[in-house]
């Protein structure tokens, strides 16, 4: 069968079963709530169960609902642009669990190849995509995969090969898809509608009309990307992640351009570190360390740089794309110290706080017998004053949420979920929330608004 005629039939299935079940979409959601959050709940003893947690984002408490089944170690959670489709990663089965969001129930779970840590749903359909870089298939001789996910028939449509695929992006009609392998110093571009199923080894000879490969022209370790129409913002991580130049020298980090229509750099801004980042008008705030270690934090002389006894940091760039220039870069008085550990989170509130997570940073001191300097893996920068709060918690950071009726942001931070005061950049404090967290048994991964508020 055709890949188009197996689309096709996935969506019809996809509208007959909303009309077999009531003739459409619900008026309203089974709980009643009309501003909800999604909770990624891990089993931690024999008193917590896995599933997803529906939270009422009103007040930000737990109604009496029983958590959406999603395996036991549900963690990485993404969500389509029309919030219809929810989904989550669980590490204990390599199983991906996706939620109709208007019904509250779950509609279909995919296995994968192994483990990701990277998957898109693009679209409002029941399709998603995931980078699984140990995915093999007998027959073939490959690791690392792209896998096309069918929630309703829970069954894996296309393993479109590329060697070690470690993070995917899509664009905004997710019908390209980009994707980053670790130790590359190339983009490959698939159009994932025209790959054969059930095995595709079209990147075995790029390029064709499913797979292209495009070096990056400075060898830097392209790892992420931001999407803004036909425009891909490339993160490169540069030394940071092994990369080197041609001579041997450590390869600088840097933002490339790189343009969807004709798969080709257009340019490249130097920045000091470069992971992740979040796009704010013509405004690009990037994170990174820029090196292995990222650099001294005593050598980041900016007065707004807290005092710290961590010995690295990394560094959050402010990229004007209109001049297309970072004026932080190399210059120690005025570079934002940040955490260390490598930079995956990012997200702002509706008041301008923008928030940076990684993993595997500096802890410092004990959250939980507080005495001195307590550091972990966040940082908050208010981009309306140029003033920075390192917030005194531990642990990774695995989940952001904003939203735009409310002055708090959601931090999944070492399994706690946290509620920040976004006037304050403190720990929301009130009857709801006694000490800023929301009481969820078990460790929170990630988190999901599923309602727009």
């Amino acid at each position: 069968m055709k890949k188009s005629v197996l689309v096709l039939a996935v969506g019809c299935w996809w509208c007959l079963g909303l009309v077999a079940c009531g003739g459409g979409r619900p008026k309203d959601p089974p709980s009643g709530l009309s501003q909800r959050v999604l909770a990624s709940q891990g089993v931690t003893s024999a008193a917590s169960f896995g599933g997803l947690v529906i939270i009422n984002g009103y007040n930000d408490t737990l109604p009496r609902l029983a958590p959406i089944g999603a395996g036991s170690q549900p963690g990485l959670m993404a969500i389509t642009p029309s919030r219809n489709i929810v989904a989550a990663f669980d590490a204990s089965s390599n199983n991906v669990y996706a939620v109709d969001t208007f019904r509250e129930a779950p509609m279909g779970s995919v296995h994968l190849a192994g483990p990701t840590t990277s998957f898109v749903l693009p679209t409002a359909t029941s399709l998603g995509y995931a980078a699984v870089p140990a995915a093999s298939v007998t027959g073939f001789s490959f690791t690392g995969a792209v896998q096309e996910m069918n929630f309703p028939t829970g069954s894996l449509i296309t393993t479109i090969a590329v060697p070690s695929a470690e993070t995917l992006v899509s664009n905004q009609a997710g019908t390209q898809l980009l994707v980053f392998s670790n130790d590359s110093d190339s983009i490959t571009v698939l159009f994932p509608a025209i790959a054969v199923p059930p095995v595709d080894t079209s990147c075995f000879n790029p390029p064709n009309p499913v797979c292209v490969i495009v070096a990056e022209p400075t060898g830097s370790r392209p790892v992420n990307a931001i999407v803004s129409g036909n425009t891909a913002y490339i993160f490169n991580c540069g030394y940071e992640c092994g990369g080197l130049t041609t001579g041997g020298q450590p390869a600088p980090a840097g933002i490339a351009i790189f343009d969807l229509t004709s798969l080709t750099f257009t340019g490249t801004i130097p920045v000091n570190g470069a992971t992740f980042g979040f796009l704010s008008s013509s405004t690009l705030y990037v994170a990174g360390k820029g090196s292995p270690t990222g650099p001294l934090c005593a050598s980041l002389t900016n007065s707004i740089n807290p005092t710290t006894a961590a010995t690295y940091c990394g560094t959050l760039d402010i990229v004007n794309l209109t001049t297309m220039t970072d004026p932080y870069l190399n210059s120690p008085s005025t570079e934002i110290a940040i955490p260390d550990g490598y930079h995956d989170r990012m997200d702002m509130s509706s008041n301008g706080q923008l928030f940076v997570g990684s993993y595997d940073c500096t802890n410092i001191g004990n959250v939980n017998e507080p005495s001195g300097e307590v550091r972990g893996c966040l940082a908050i920068y208010n981009t309306n004053d140029n003033s920075l709060i390192i917030p005194p918690d531990n642990g990774d950071v695995t989940g952001l949420q904003s939203f735009t009726t409310y002055y708090k942001e959601y931090v999944a931070e070492d399994g706690n979920l946290r509620v920040y005061d976004t006037l304050t950049d403190v720990l929301l404090i009130n009857d709801y929330l006694p000490e800023g967290n929301i009481d969820i048994v078990g460790y929170v991964g990630d988190i999901k608004s599923i309602d727009s508020f």
